[in-house]
């Protein structure tokens, strides 16, 4: 038995058994007004609420600042460690060449120094000369007290000074007293044995000294 049906002015004959379904080879689609559309036309995508809108064109605002955040971060990290690697380059060579200032000061004043000892050296020697050919005393003493002179001023043109000691009062900071003897006034220096030496404010060695102790004191004991 077959049943009638128009569609679309057009009529279609169906097998009443087979009614309720849809021909296996019949392709042709329809809308939901009932129209039939092409083989080749595509549903029409579903429209965007203006929130949607607004919420992907957001979300895609935020991406696009995160990422340039994440990029200038990387940014900055790679300067920071660029200055870093140069800062200790520069204090690395400051310190090589602070180091080779010093060293070439201390080289350059031991020169000094050195060249001061030099005049000394030639006065020994030529004391030695002298008192090889002229057995006299004097002249032997008159070297050997220049080559002191020579010696001492080496000293002092590299800083260091003498204490002075004879007629001084006693000073335990710069003296050190190897004994007493009796004098007018008392803790007068009358004495020395060898002479102390100073380095600008540094005490290279005491004066020793002997140390003089009031008359009456002693006629006292």
């Amino acid at each position: 038995m077959f049943n009638k049906r128009k569609m679309n002015d057009e009529e279609i004959i169906i097998d009443a058994e087979d009614e309720g379904k849809m021909p296996v080879n019949d392709k042709r689609r329809f809308n939901a007004d009932g129209e039939m559309v092409a083989e080749d036309e595509k549903p029409a995508e579903p429209t965007k609420s203006v929130n949607e809108i607004v919420l992907e064109a957001a979300l895609k605002a935020e991406m696009e600042r995160r990422e340039a955040a994440e990029s200038k971060l990387v940014g900055v990290q790679a300067k920071f460690e660029e200055a870093k690697a140069n800062l200790e380059r520069e204090t690395s060579e400051m310190r090589s060449r602070l180091m080779k200032t010093l060293e070439d000061r201390s080289k350059q004043a031991q020169f000094n120094f050195l060249t001061t000892l030099l005049p000394v050296l030639d006065n020994l020697n030529l004391a030695v000369a002298a008192s090889e050919t002229d057995p006299s005393v004097d002249h032997l003493r008159s070297g050997v007290i220049g080559t002191a002179r020579s010696f001492e001023q080496a000293l002092i043109s590299v800083g260091v000074e003498p204490i002075a000691s004879v007629g001084a009062d006693f000073d335990p900071e710069l003296h050190e007293a190897v004994d007493m003897a009796p004098a007018e006034e008392d803790g007068k220096i009358i004495k020395e044995y060898s002479r102390g030496y100073k380095f600008g404010d540094k005490l290279l060695r005491p004066a020793r000294v002997q140390v003089g102790k009031a008359m009456a004191d002693s006629a006292g004991e």
